[in-house]
């Protein structure tokens, strides 16, 4: 009996926790806000052109991942990174890589999101980055894999604007450049109910 009630107890707990992660399976665009310590940003997701890519980012959404990160790499007129540190500039557990959906017809261009990776062209994991310039440089070409491009800024955008600008330096924990002097939080990211 006592077994019984535990099996029962450990699906009710599975059950439970697969309801929890709703990332709305049926939205073609569905929209995150990223409510950051600079301002808000909301972004609308194109599950039709990177449908891998979107369902990804989304699960690391709604399990709450992205909470309490940092943006830890910002260049003016490049890109503004963040979804993989916490405030200690301690790196968060990553799930396994993706493919790779930069041929999906999106660009890297000003105001879009899209998954940073390592120089292997299906690493991405959990990191994000919006482009704050045209960086054409970063999509696909005939000899090249791009980085894949999932969405794009539609409220905020002046949050990001200002997110690109502020004063960076090499952050002597790490040893990287281009982190912000002053932290930029990402206090919460989460998916929007659907329109």
């Amino acid at each position: 009996m006592f077994r019984w009630l535990s099996a029962l107890v450990i699906l009710c707990s599975s059950f439970n926790s697969l309801a929890a992660i709703d990332i709305q399976k049926d939205t073609l665009y569905p929209q995150v806000e990223f409510d950051t310590s600079l301002g808000k940003i909301v972004v609308e997701l194109d599950r039709t052109r990177a449908p891998i890519t979107v369902d990804n980012f989304l699960t690391y959404v709604v399990k709450g991942e992205y909470n309490n990160t940092i943006f830890h790499r910002i260049i003016s007129d490049f890109v503004v990174q963040g979804g993989g540190l916490n405030p200690k500039m301690e790196e968060l557990p990553e799930g396994e890589p993706i493919f790779n959906e930069s041929g999906n017809g999106l660009t890297n261009s000003m105001g879009t999101i899209a998954m940073a990776r390592e120089n292997e062209p299906h690493s991405a994991t959990r990191q994000f980055y919006f482009n704050v310039a045209d960086n054409t440089k970063l999509d696909p070409s005939r000899r090249r894999w791009g980085y894949a491009v999932f969405g794009e800024v539609i409220q905020g955008r002046e949050v990001l604007e200002a997110m690109a600008v502020v004063e960076t330096s090499t952050n002597a924990k790490l040893g990287w450049p281009d982190v912000p002097v002053t932290p930029i939080i990402l206090k919460t990211a989460k998916l929007l109910p659907k329109k």
